[in-house]
């Protein structure tokens, strides 16, 4: 295989727009919410640009202290999006789901960056970060569905380990229907990456069994550590 990656030109990445501007057009013909759909975008293309050029400065860094300071910035990011569309009383609810993602997300990361991949050095940022971007981000979509789920139920007067039941479900149908879907109906981005980039079809498997073992893992520990610390008692603004 050719083992290459091309360069995608802007001039072709452009046309890649056209079925997202073709969304953008029928929610401004019915005047819905389009403004959010543009920020959305516009902040998209931004936010990768600027951490496109953040990673090129930080892969060139050998440095522990970068590594652990910006796997730290994305807990705590990725803490605080989990919670920040719910009603939840922030003051209680953030230090429960910091630490049940640090927990998830952070005994995800060490089994897999060194006890998978092995890295040497062990804060190797340009496999550390990515792979941790998707580790936490994972953990970080199971604890949002969590918060809400849970909340919702204690609310509406389901007993404790009834709530917790349903809540542990709800949040881990979106990663279970990705392990269904896998191979059958989905490749997912880092395998079509890598096939892409010329990698053989059966490493390129290897890496994405990995990447959805570490994905569910992360997001069912942190649920877990959630249900598990959040109380009996729904958590809601006072």
């Amino acid at each position: 295989m050719n083992n290459t990656t091309t360069l995608i030109p802007v001039a072709n990445l452009a046309v890649g727009l056209i079925p997202a501007c073709a969304v953008l057009i029928v929610l401004f013909l019915w005047k819905h919410e389009y403004p959010k759909a543009l920020y959305a975008f516009g902040r998209m293309v931004l936010q990768l640009m600027l951490i496109g050029y953040f990673l090129n400065h930080l892969f060139g860094v050998d440095s522990a202290a970068l590594a652990v300071t910006v796997l730290a910035i994305m807990l705590i990011a990725a803490s605080w999006i989990s919670i920040r569309s719910s009603k939840q009383d922030f003051r209680r609810s953030y230090p429960i789901a910091f630490t049940s993602i640090a927990i998830g997300g952070g005994t995800t990361l060490i089994v897999v960056t060194q006890g998978v991949l092995v890295l040497d050095p062990w804060y190797q940022a340009s496999v550390m970060i990515p792979v941790a971007g998707m580790i936490f981000s994972s953990a970080m979509n199971s604890v949002s569905l969590t918060v809400e789920r849970f909340n919702a139920e204690l609310t509406q007067g389901k007993e404790y380990y009834q709530a917790r039941a349903i809540a542990l479900q709800a949040a881990l149908i979106p990663i279970t229907n990705s392990l269904l879907a896998v191979g059958l109906v989905s490749l997912p981005g880092m395998m079509t990456g890598q096939i892409l980039s010329g990698i053989e079809p059966l490493i390129a498997v290897r890496y994405q069994i990995m990447v959805m073992c570490m994905a569910y893992g992360s997001a069912g520990i942190s649920t877990i550590c959630y249900l598990a610390l959040a109380g009996r008692s729904p958590i809601t603004l006072r």
